[in-house]
């Protein structure tokens, strides 16, 4: 009983498993359409044969060996009981070896060509309860079943290289546009994976509070949950096109969506029909992956947009959506989503009866702009 295995195979408490399940169960719509995008851009076929042959994969074990703690049953055995219950539940086979590295900054990752290696940061251990970092480990073995670590690695690379190549033009130009197009793609596969972070710790609160830490640190006393979703409501829905725009900039140069959205997305996705098929036992089967249609794939991923632009409460997603169903004129809509910048636009022709208020003698305030 105290040979140290006895958590090998059962989880620590009581949680339902998913026998064969197929990574297709918890992937985002939006993470799949974004890797099919990401594998027709010009040259990407290209650079990702040729550094899967030259990324230095032993070299990148032996430095995590060498230079951080390989959690097992007797360094980090917390952890450890984690990671086997993630594999566990998920049916992963092959437990992937996992690393706590010395970072104060709260972080994990799964990375690796041949086979996944999940690394964890010191400042994450520190900030996360069990349950909270129960998620965190769901989380990336998400991203093992998924099959995101080549691709998170090859992102790392090309994002070192473009820092190295900046002096010649068109070089970083094509790495550039390679590691935009994987960051969009990863972005999206943090959705997947929080939502097999969520199979594995099956305690949404615990992955609503592991959020709202790595946001504002450990400080839970002084936080609440409904008013962090409030924020991501206000994010979404706040401002004008200006907003929108600022929006799309801020989040280019990054490799994970902002946490409130991660948060507004995941509790969607746990009070949606879906996850409660998946709890009852519900989900596609690995052994089925090989006759997935990717026609249906793409219809999935096309209805999932069609319906989140027209649920979306960003002016943009507002403005494409009442332009598609022809309401209104572009151009007022624009003038009007651009507020600020409507100051010089021409006024509206107004009939003789009509005086212009701003005509009456001693009334020097500026003119009304509804904008």
């Amino acid at each position: 009983m105290s040979d140290g295995h006895e958590h090998e195979n059962v989880p620590s408490r009581q949680r339902r498993r998913f026998p064969g399940i197929s990574s297709r169960t918890y992937e985002h719509p939006a993470d799949r359409s974004a890797l099919v995008a990401l594998r027709k851009l010009s040259g990407f076929d290209t650079v990702f044969k040729a550094l899967s042959g030259l990324l230095p994969e032993r070299s990148l074990r032996l430095l995590f060996l060498s230079d951080s703690v390989r959690v097992s049953d007797q360094q980090f055995a917390h952890l450890n009981v984690m990671l086997r219950d993630a594999c566990y539940i998920l049916d992963l086979e092959k437990v992937p070896p996992m690393y706590v590295n010395q970072d104060p900054q709260p972080n994990a990752m799964c990375i690796g060509l041949d086979e996944p290696i999940i690394v964890v940061t010191t400042g994450l251990v520190e900030l996360l309860d069990e349950e909270e970092m129960r998620a965190v480990v769901g989380h990336e073995v998400g991203h093992a079943l998924s099959g995101h670590s080549v691709y998170r690695t090859i992102l790392l690379f090309l994002t070192s290289l473009a820092v190295r190549v900046a002096w010649i033009p068109l070089g970083n130009l094509a790495i550039m546009a390679i590691v935009t197009g994987l960051r969009e793609w990863f972005r999206k596969s943090e959705l997947s994976a929080d939502r097999a972070g969520l199979l594995v710790g099956q305690d949404l609160q615990a992955s609503m509070r592991g959020l709202m830490k790595i946001a504002g640190g450990n400080h839970l006393h002084e936080m609440n949950v409904d008013a962090f979703l409030a924020q991501a409501d206000e994010y979404e829905a706040g401002g004008d096109l200006r907003d929108s725009v600022l929006k799309i900039l801020n989040v280019l140069p990054r490799s994970h969506p902002f946490t409130t959205v991660r948060a507004a997305e995941l509790k969607k996705w746990a009070e949606s029909r879906d996850y409660q098929r998946i709890m009852d036992g519900h989900y596609p089967r690995r052994d089925e992956d090989k006759d997935t249609s990717v026609r249906d794939s793409w219809r999935e991923s096309a209805n999932h947009y069609t319906t989140h632009v027209k649920s979306s409460k960003d002016p943009l997603m507002k403005l494409v959506t009442d332009l598609a169903g022809g309401a209104g004129d572009l151009g007022d809509r624009v003038r009007r989503g651009f507020g600020g910048f409507t100051n010089s636009a021409q006024k509206p022709p107004r009939g003789p009866e009509t005086p212009d208020p701003s005509d009456s003698p001693g009334d020097d305030r500026p003119p009304r702009d509804d904008g």
